[in-house]
């Protein structure tokens, strides 16, 4: 399980002259703790990969979504779980962008960056004004692809600071919501946690997650698919312990509790692409991870 350029210590016993004997190997870890909780019974949505403009984003779905959030989809229950959801939390790809892929142009419903956020932005506006809604990019949005990736730039995605209040921030990025810490990653060195580590395939990211919580390190490994940006200080460096780890990218729905950590991996709101498909990636899009912050307890709840 250890990683290329990942960092561990070693126990060792010595042995006759310069022989040292390895006994143990010390992951830096996140220590076992209880996590920190809401007072009152407030619920997070965790979602991620929208890519608006693609041909394959499920418009409809998400519509559903919104429908919902506005207590205007499902039954009683439904809504009344609705209206407990306080903050909306996107782990990046808003946008399925420009040039990201070879011959991704044959795949774009909208070929205008621009236009692709102007259309995120409308659904953004539909969205409750008591919910606070929080951004990080991703791969495909109109950031620098290099971890870490400063906010979403004005430039590009005027229209999602012009629609509504919302919170753009860098990614990955930390935030403190009702008491509880969340740590929100999009996922890129999960590619390269998943192909190089026994036992973890993209059917459950919440197990490669669990990974960089151990590993203490968002993207332990240099020089793979993950582009890591030469700053002085180490930003992906997993310094404070969450009480929420959210993560998206391989658009499959997955969670688990590790340490007193919730994992989320949010899934997506794209179809399969001809791109996953070769890969043997099956997403599953349009279900919706929502979070008591009260008790962490997860519901996925389907829109697809």
């Amino acid at each position: 399980m250890l990683l290329l350029d990942q960092v561990v210590c070693l126990s060792v016993i010595k042995g006759r002259g310069n022989l040292l004997i390895a006994d143990d190997i010390i992951w830096p870890d996140i220590p076992k703790r209880s996590p920190k909780t809401a007072s009152e019974s407030v619920y997070a949505a965790l979602i991620s990969d929208l890519h608006v403009g693609s041909k394959t984003f499920m418009r409809e779905e998400f519509s559903n979504f919104i429908f919902w959030l506005n207590g205007k989809y499902g039954n009683s229950k439904a809504a009344e779980v609705a209206g407990k959801v306080k903050y909306l939390i996107v782990a990046g790809d808003i946008v399925d962008g420009i040039g990201v892929y070879p011959q991704q142009i044959k795949e774009l419903a909208i070929k205008d960056i621009a236009k692709q956020y102007e259309l995120a932005a409308e659904f953004f506006e539909q969205i409750p004004d008591y919910i606070d809604v929080i951004i990080i990019p991703g791969n495909h949005d109109a950031s620098r692809k290099a971890l870490p990736q400063p906010a979403i730039p004005r430039d590009y995605a005027e229209a999602i600071y012009e629609k509504r209040k919302i919170y753009s921030l860098g990614n990955p990025a930390t935030v403190e919501v009702h008491g509880v810490e969340i740590l929100i990653y999009h996922g890129r060195s999960l590619d390269d946690v998943i192909v190089s580590s026994p036992n973890i395939g993209f059917s459950n990211p919440e197990k490669a997650m669990k990974l960089l919580l151990q590993c203490r390190h968002l993207a332990p490994t240099y020089g793979a698919k993950t582009p890591i940006a030469p700053e002085p200080r180490d930003f992906l460096v997993i310094e404070r312990i969450p009480d929420i780890f959210h993560a998206g990218h391989v658009h499959v729905v997955g969670y688990e509790n590790y340490r007193g950590t919730l994992i989320v991996n949010s899934g997506a709101w794209q179809r399969q692409t001809a791109y996953q498909k070769k890969m043997g990636l099956v997403p599953v899009p349009g279900v919706v991870p929502i979070v008591n912050l009260q008790t962490l307890e997860v519901t996925c709840l389907s829109f697809a």
